[in-house]
């Protein structure tokens, strides 16, 4: 596999933008995640049309794709994005992000979202990331927690997930409190 397009790397993974030819790597990793991550993100078309409908999202501004893979290898191990980017006097988007089962457990997505933080801060000039987690999503909130998001409170009803309005709790992390978290600031460029 020839590994290109690295926007930045960590010791074990790298991050990059998800292109078209991601697609069956990611297909087969959902299929592999299905019984894992129903529960957190309901069911998905995995269609080559969803996928190029996912991907066009991404040519919009206020959209950012990426997939975090392991460095030497290129092989993906999770993906994140930030969505509903806002400019002015905002400067902030929400974050998004999904393991996938074969390489849960290892470390990958503090990893691969402490350099999406860093993009998202240095190289898109934001100010804050906002994530949404269902209560009891334990690995996620684990997962923000050591990155130094802060729990800013709970939205009820927040989002539509397999035919039911679940709430989320909400988390927060501006540029101001990653210099406190030593994820971040190891793969400070």
């Amino acid at each position: 596999m020839t590994i290109t397009g690295y926007l930045l790397h960590a010791p074990r993974v790298a991050i990059r933008h998800v292109r078209r030819t991601d697609h069956e790597e990611l297909s087969a990793l959902t299929r592999a995640s299905a019984e894992m991550l129903h529960r957190w993100l309901g069911a998905r078309e995995n269609t080559v049309e969803a996928f190029e409908s996912y991907l066009e999202r991404f040519e919009r501004p206020t959209h950012e794709g990426f997939v975090i893979c392991l460095r030497d290898t290129g092989a993906i191990v999770g993906g994140a994005n930030i969505n509903n980017i806002v400019r002015g006097a905002l400067q902030g988007g929400t974050l998004g992000y999904t393991a996938y089962a074969p390489t849960t457990g290892r470390g990958y997505m503090t990893e691969g979202l402490g350099l999406v933080i860093r993009y998202a801060f240095d190289e898109l000039g934001l100010h804050r990331l906002e994530a949404n987690i269902q209560p009891d999503n334990t690995p996620s909130l684990n997962l923000v927690r050591r990155l130094g998001f802060r729990r800013e409170g709970c939205s009820p009803g927040f989002q539509l997930i397999n035919g039911v309005w679940r709430d989320h709790e909400r988390w927060a992390l501006t540029t101001e409190m990653t210099d406190a978290v030593a994820p971040l600031r190891q793969y400070a460029q």
